[in-house]
């Protein structure tokens, strides 16, 4: 009776039905994505409250648009996101795989194993799995480091194209290699609508679409030292309104002097401090852009905060809100700069110790800006993987359907119930290959029986071949993937499923519609008159 008082504003589930309702959320999410793995995958329209569209065949993006409300499909979401930000690929084979553990576990469940023990079953074949991979796997050369990139982007673009993104991620990643890391934030993506995709390139250094604010400036080359001004060289404006009184004959020219006189300072102090060039996120008086032509001091204006941030960087530059205050310490060093035209728009292109690499983006319309920008970050995020890890796995479902095979062998020594469990993970990481198979056509029970008995014959690189459904040598075709993906994968989609497992209760609590304080107030008073 107390329970039922404590809980009467909450609906519950527990039991099986909890956890019968928490797969169906599961596999509900996984049947989102599922037709979009692979070469073959399918593209999402996804459409959003104000009627704007997107179309993209990238399972995080797809799942992260949607408007969820179940918490468990939450849950994956979450760990599908975190599949992109440390691997920034194979967010779908996450859910999928996902799904199929916990559709496979409910089944046992059925049969009367206690969802403890297919979390233990489950957890015995992670482990099992991921020092299996290290049998699998392939030391990488930079031929196939390539492959791996452009396997990583199959079936989000035309094939010219994922070729083209995936050199330019592979480039991309060796500027900005530095002992043994690469940093992806080094790059910055820059888009401009018009042109086609092919049109899209890599500039070596930082590039802004800024021109100095004097065309008589000559570019200093380099080296140099530069200031990054996170203000502007401008006469001060009151913060308030006010009202300037004059009183006398040449109150005005000595007002106006002592503003240009201010100026002079903070130019005279830059050449004190030997500054060669300077960004500004604010403006240049006229006068003070006089003064530096005069000078020989290079001048960039209204320039964006983050850009001051990545030039900061770049250069190893303090951020001084006054030229007049800034002092040598506050410089950075440059290696280069110069100018030039880049889609019929100027760019300000500097290289400094830490400037990386500039993509700029081109396409005929914003979707298609998104979409390239999506694929270069994915096939850049790879590219940065492989070069701090050159490891690589059999694609094309070669990984999953080799782990599975092993699996099944490993099991048979496994006394008790997590047998069961055991191989029920096999079955769920062979929904990887029956995916793949299924998108491009092909009956996907009938294609992975081929595989398997494949690679019993050929060896654990045997993988699927989408084009004429038959196996083929997954190393020879160029067809691989970084051990990081899958391993992030298995690890991810296995604990989440473990967790979910462990649920066996839920429960709602019945939002009431709140009334505000002043009407309730008035109802009180209405109820004792």
């Amino acid at each position: 009776m107390a329970e039922e008082t404590i809980l009467e504003a909450t609906e519950r589930t527990s039991g099986r039905e909890a956890l019968r309702k928490n797969v169906q959320a599961a596999i509900a999410l996984a049947g989102a994505v599922r037709s979009t793995l692979g070469p073959k995958g399918l593209d999402k329209l996804l459409i959003d409250d104000q009627g704007r569209t997107l179309v993209t065949n990238d399972g995080v993006t797809v799942l992260e648009n949607a408007r969820v409300e179940h918490p468990v499909a939450k849950m994956i979401i979450n760990t599908s996101s975190t599949q992109d930000r440390v691997a920034r690929d194979g967010t779908s084979s996450t859910v999928v795989m996902c799904a199929e553990m916990l559709r496979n576990a409910w089944e046992l469940v059925r049969q009367g194993v206690h969802p403890a023990i297919i979390a233990r079953g489950f957890s015995q074949a992670e482990r099992f799995a991921l020092d299996s991979l290290n049998d699998i796997a392939i030391k990488a050369n930079e031929e196939q480091i390539n492959s791996a990139i452009l396997t990583s982007l199959s079936g989000k673009l035309d094939h010219a194209m994922e070729k083209h993104l995936a050199e330019l991620s592979f480039n991309a990643s060796k500027i900005i290699l530095n002992e043994g890391r690469a940093d992806p934030t080094l790059v910055k993506l820059t888009s401009q609508n018009g042109g086609a995709m092919s049109d899209t390139e890599l500039i070596t250094g930082l590039a802004l679409a800024k021109s100095k604010i004097h065309p008589e400036m000559k570019e200093r080359g380099g080296p140099g030292k530069i200031l990054i001004l996170d203000g502007g060289i401008e006469r001060k404006q009151p913060k308030f309104d006010s009202t300037l009184k004059i009183s006398s004959t040449g109150m005005l020219d000595a007002f106006k002097k002592s503003e240009s006189r201010m100026l002079q300072l903070q130019i005279e102090n830059l050449v004190k401090i030997g500054c060669d060039l300077i960004a500004c996120k604010d403006g240049v008086d006229d006068e003070a852009r006089q003064m530096l032509l005069d000078n020989g001091i290079v001048a960039y204006r209204r320039v964006e905060k983050k850009d001051l941030d990545l030039l900061s960087r770049a250069c190893n530059a303090n951020l001084v809100p006054d030229a007049g205050r800034a002092s040598k310490e506050d410089l950075g060093a440059f290696i280069s700069t110069k100018e030039e035209l880049r889609g019929g728009v100027n760019h300000w292109i500097l290289e400094g110790k830490d400037s990386g690499a500039t993509l700029i983006a081109r396409g005929s319309t914003d979707d298609v800006l998104g979409e390239v920008e999506r694929c270069f970050n994915d096939g850049l995020g790879v590219a940065c993987q492989l070069q701090e890890e050159p490891i690589l796995l059999p694609g094309a479902g070669a990984t999953q359907a080799a782990i599975a095979r092993r699996l099944r062998r490993y099991a048979e020594t496994v006394p008790g119930r997590e047998q069961m469990a055991i191989e029920a993970w096999a079955d769920a990481i062979e929904s990887i290959p029956r995916a793949l198979a299924s998108n491009a056509g092909y009956d996907g029970t009938d294609s992975l029986l081929k595989l398997t008995a494949s690679q019993n014959s050929s060896g654990d690189y045997m993988g699927l071949g989408l084009e004429n459904g038959e196996p083929m040598n997954s190393i020879e075709e160029g067809i691989l993937e970084p051990i990081r993906i899958t391993k992030q994968a298995i690890s991810g989609a296995t604990e989440t499923a473990i967790s979910i497992l462990r649920i066996d209760d839920v429960l709602w609590a019945q939002m009431d519609a709140q009334i505000p304080d002043e009407v309730q107030e008035k109802l009180q008073s209405m109820g004792t008159e």
